[in-house]
């Protein structure tokens, strides 16, 4: 038997977020009996429950602000470790999801070595370049994610971008790395284009089917918000920019108010966010199109989300977007008008057209992110290193 101690997620049941998300799947989809997973999850109080047949255990954190992540994966490791020793546990694997512990891995590596267990690191994307950090965080990012990187016994990178980075970067260290991908899910919403709960969503922002292009995503500047808003407006498309985000009157809202004056234009429709999955699915579904502007990191889960649910996508035009839409997509630049007039030449898109787009995208997604090959391909890692 196999154990696999996942830490670095938020935990399951997941409510949120890619790697919840991810971690969720893993368990719920596990095929192989030599297979036990144990996910730490962050919670109140510390114990234990089963879920999807994985061990969970919390791990209580104090609040204490931005560096409550770091604690969580160093006390969550802390603890893997305690229960390992005490089970006197032989075929484990550590898998981390992030590199957050970077300053801290060295001292925890050498002890999980010595007690011959295995530690696996998903390096997730560039945390070091976002923009919500200071100078002092994105130091602290990228000096962690180089220590991770020279310790861990393998990386498991879900994009080949981030991949490809990390033999440049620390080719040095000479990592080991392997390939797998995010997934994500080709199924149909369970709701009716009729449901009263997508009709009362729809006429809360008269919004109409069809009728409107879609961003989902965090609100934070590397996702271009503002590139994308001023080049909609600039557009002659009558449809709406519907906009589901976790919206904060901050002080990147009031610099994206004064930056474009959105609120002039009614076309322009921020209306938050949406936790039920599948009336989320459904309004992707019943988009006219997805704009897609995030630049920071490997596979997007929204994007992979996009690409199997909705007819026609438009995505930003780096390394990461286009390794996972290929020619599924149609891509834009940050160059002034490019997106203006990719948006007023897709609105007059035929049938045809779109339909075309749209499968090609379903395709890539069911040969290439469905969960089923993800689970596989991880099942296949764990059972074979």
């Amino acid at each position: 038997m196999t154990n696999v101690f996942i830490i670095g997620s938020k935990g399951i049941p997941a409510k949120y977020g890619g790697f919840e998300t991810f971690v969720e799947f893993l368990t719920k989809m596990k095929k192989s009996n030599n297979i036990m997973y144990h996910v730490a999850c962050m919670g109140e109080e510390n114990k234990e429950f089963t879920y999807n047949n994985a061990r969970c255990f919390n791990i209580k954190v104090p609040n204490v602000g931005s560096a409550k992540a770091v604690l969580y994966d160093v006390l969550s490791l802390q603890e893997c470790i305690r229960y390992i020793e005490k089970k006197n546990l032989n075929d484990c694997i550590v898998y981390i999801l992030a590199c957050r512990i970077g300053p801290f891995f060295s001292f925890y590596k050498n002890k999980l070595e010595k007690m011959g267990i295995r530690v696996y690191v998903n390096p997730d994307g560039h945390e070091w370049k976002r923009s919500k950090w200071n100078s002092l965080i994105k130091r602290y990012w990228k000096l962690s994610e180089k220590l991770m990187v020279k310790r861990a016994d393998l990386l498991v990178c879900d994009s080949k971008g981030i991949e490809e980075y990390i033999h440049s970067e620390y080719r040095s260290f000479k990592p080991k790395t392997t390939f797998i991908a995010y997934g994500a899910n080709l199924g149909k919403s369970i709701l009716k284009d009729d449901d009263q709960k997508l009709i009362d969503w729809f006429n809360k922002f008269k919004i109409k089917a069809n009728e409107y292009y879609l961003i989902v995503g965090r609100f934070v500047p590397e996702n271009n918000y503002e590139l994308i808003i001023k080049e909609f407006m600039n557009s002659n498309t009558k449809k709406d920019l519907v906009i589901i985000s976790n919206i904060e009157q901050n002080a990147f809202f009031e610099k994206l108010l004064k930056g474009t004056k959105f609120k002039d234009d009614p076309r322009i429709k921020f209306v938050g966010t949406v936790y039920d999955q599948e009336l989320l699915k459904k309004i992707r579904e019943l988009a006219y199109g997805y704009i897609h502007g995030h630049e920071v990191g490997g596979t997007n889960p929204s994007l992979l989300e996009a690409l199997a649910s909705t007819k026609l996508n438009l995505l930003l035009d780096v390394v990461f977007n286009k390794e996972v839409g290929t020619n599924g997509a149609l891509y834009f630049s940050k160059d002034p008008d490019n997106l203006s007039s990719l948006i007023d030449k897709v609105d007059h898109y035929n049938d045809e057209n779109i339909n075309k787009l749209k499968e090609i995208a379903k395709d890539r997604i069911r040969k290439e992110y469905s969960w089923e090959k993800i689970v596989n391909q991880y099942e296949k890692l764990f059972l074979n290193n």
